[in-house]
């Protein structure tokens, strides 16, 4: 028979206690304003890919300034700025 040894607590566990204690998780935010605003005129008026628009953009900041983002930056960052509008718009006005 094979012993089986009790699996550790999620690490997920640890991640909500660096959060408690004040420590950032992730990585360093490397889209800004302008960036989203190029993504979304290359999306919206000239139908590029995701691939297509990460070559387009160069990182400002940071250790990656110069580099491009990867293509699922891309898509995260217009991801979350759709439902930003989407939620913008569902919300009455009182």
């Amino acid at each position: 028979m094979a012993r089986f040894a009790r699996i550790p607590a999620p690490p997920l566990e640890g991640q909500e206690t660096a959060r408690k204690n004040g420590k950032a998780i992730g990585g360093v935010k490397v889209s800004d304003d302008d960036m989203l605003a190029t993504a979304l005129r290359l999306r919206d008026q000239e139908h590029l890919s995701l691939r297509e628009i990460a070559s387009r953009l160069v990182i400002r900041t940071g250790k990656k300034r110069g580099q491009h983002p990867a293509p699922a930056t891309v898509m995260r960052m217009l991801r979350e700025h759709d439902e930003q509008t989407v939620t913008a718009t569902l919300e009455p006005t009182a």
